[in-house]
């Protein structure tokens, strides 16, 4: 199964709650905890992942807190989740330039993984936050797999 982590799918509840709102308030993670009844402990540690990842801004004081560090149009889905999880990757091979897995020379699959893997990350990357939270129409995204509409698979 795949599946995102708890933290990326918070952290989109997070970004989404504060893309929702006025663009020029501050939100504190008590306060966005309170709203979206995720645990304060989970909330604080993801924005601050999400500000090291530079999709929020971290504004300090009495009457600091988070913003979006772009318009939420300009934050895809792709970024929340390298931001929170790192490189979007199907499989091993696909994290990087310099993978550990010593089959890569000899594999048959690679090359399939590596489209399905592009695939996905183009279907993140299409999607935007201000999508997610409701404050722009989401377009329908295709993805071309080469085959007729309606072709049965095999």
């Amino acid at each position: 199964m795949i599946r995102l982590t708890k933290q990326a799918d918070y952290g989109i509840v997070l970004l989404s709650r504060i893309a929702g709102g006025d663009p020029d308030s501050l939100h504190a993670a008590r306060d966005l905890s309170g709203e979206t009844g995720l645990p304060l402990p989970m909330v604080s540690k993801i924005l601050k992942a999400l500000a090291k990842g530079g999709l929020l801004t971290s504004h300090r004081g009495v009457k600091g807190g988070y913003s979006l560090s772009r318009p939420a149009s300009r934050i895809s889905m792709a970024d929340v989740i390298a931001a929170l999880e790192g490189p979007i990757a199907m499989t091993e091979c696909m994290s990087g330039p310099a993978s550990d897995c010593e089959h890569q020379p000899s594999c048959r699959v690679q090359h399939a993984w590596r489209r399905i893997n592009g695939a996905v990350l183009h279907a993140l990357d299409s999607v935007s936050l201000a999508e997610m939270a409701g404050s722009e129409p989401a377009p329908l995204v295709t993805i071309d797999t080469g085959k007729p509409l309606g072709a049965q698979a095999g």
